[in-house]
């Protein structure tokens, strides 16, 4: 039988306010993992993506609020469990108090990075449908394209290219056309 290796201490949410603010690292299960900064790509896709949402949703007179990195979100307390999603929208304002989001945001967008994509296909859409996001997006700039996963129609991994126009699920009435975002990143 192979010796146990020892386990790190879990990490605890008053250890992390603690932590210095212009560390980037989340925190999944009690162990705190670094953050890569993101790119200018990134950026671009993010701003443009906010935009839509924001702009979708004041429109809208809509009561949701939309957020971008960084922003905590804490998904579990014991273990500890907290994320800064690039792109999020709350629906529920007392999931709010003012530091971060208390539970899980409604809609989540991750756009990958290349040094670790394995964290946003397949760690954090295992914390996000357990948690109870309602639909969650990775957004893949290396291989332009965009996976959808709507947990509440049990709609999981379905991929469009970045020349398509998809629809948000949580509304009714919202498409994003992912050809004018691949053209700001061509131009």
């Amino acid at each position: 039988m192979p010796a146990l290796q020892p386990q790190p201490e879990s990490l605890t949410l008053e250890q992390y306010e603690a932590l210095p603010e212009d560390l980037r690292v989340e925190v999944f299960d009690g162990v705190v993992y670094d953050m890569a900064s993101p790119s200018q790509e990134h950026q671009t896709i993010s701003m443009e993506l906010s935009t839509v949402l924001n702009t979708y949703i004041r429109g809208k007179k809509g009561s949701c609020r939309v957020f971008h990195a960084p922003f905590d979100v804490k998904l579990s307390e014991q273990p500890l469990t907290i994320v800064q999603p690039d792109l999020m929208i709350v629906c529920d304002k007392d999931k709010l108090d003012g530091k971060r989001c208390n539970g899980a945001p409604d809609f989540i967008i991750e756009i990958v990075s290349p040094g670790n994509p394995a964290d946003d296909y397949i760690r954090k859409l295992y914390y996000y449908k357990n948690a109870g996001v309602r639909e969650y997006w990775i957004v893949d700039p290396r291989r332009k394209n965009v996976t959808i996963n709507f947990f509440e129609g049990n709609t999981l991994n379905v991929q469009y290219s970045f020349d398509s126009v998809i629809k948000v699920n949580i509304y009714d009435d919202l498409y994003i056309n992912f050809s004018d975002i691949d053209e700001l990143l061509n131009a």
